[in-house]
């Protein structure tokens, strides 16, 4: 476990805290579609995601998603750290998009070792500051852009993390995310297609440039 740790995560490298981690951490793995964090649930470990990817959003009682942020590989969840503090239930909603793995970490950990070990208070406070800046961007689109400048700003940022031309999705999982009707985005996708922006094919979107 110890190469797989320094592997995806090198700013750790401190030798008692890795042995903590060696210790006490598990090996889990998740299968693509399978839900690693559920609203309501308390949070027992915190997740250092060595393969993979998993999206982390808001649920409604109707099914509409608010997309916060993604967890790749070298990353942990934010949320999860808050909630570990207090033992409090989770607030948001984790899926894995892909088949990953993490080490688990329990809870009862994080305050012992932020206050033995500079590396583990170093990456809290990394993750807490980039989550933050995400969220706030977040909360921007949806405040001062129109929904299809948010559209094209979801399609940039997703091929940004992925990799590549062209989004692998449905219009219904974009019209989850961005809080609004599968037909509203079907219709700004064919506009945009009309506009030479974009090539629709069935489940995928290929930016063009």
């Amino acid at each position: 476990m110890k190469e797989l740790i320094l592997k995806n995560f090198p700013d750790l490298n401190h030798h008692e805290l890795l042995k903590g981690i060696e210790a006490y951490g598990k090996l889990k793995t998740i299968e693509s579609g399978e839900v690693m964090m559920e609203v309501g649930r308390y949070v027992k470990a915190i997740p250092l995601v060595t393969k993979g990817r998993l999206k982390v959003f808001r649920e409604d009682d109707e099914g509409r998603e608010l997309f916060l942020y993604y967890i790749n590989p070298g990353e942990t969840c934010a949320i999860s750290l808050v909630c570990s503090e207090r033992d409090r239930q989770s607030k948001i909603k984790a899926v894995a998009i892909e088949d990953s793995e993490f080490i688990a970490v329990p809870i009862r950990f994080m305050d012992e070792w932020m206050q033995q070990y500079k590396p583990w208070y170093y990456f809290v406070m990394e993750t807490y500051r980039s989550r933050f800046e995400e969220v706030l961007n977040t909360v921007d689109s949806i405040a001062f852009h129109k929904l299809d400048e948010r559209l094209l700003e979801y399609i940039n940022k997703h091929l940004e993390v992925e990799g590549g031309d062209i989004l692998h999705t449905t219009h219904q999982d974009i019209a989850n995310e961005l809080s609004t009707s599968r037909e509203v985005i079907s219709r700004l996708l064919k506009q945009l297609e009309k506009k030479g922006v974009v090539k629709l094919s069935r489940n995928q979107i290929e930016l063009l440039k």
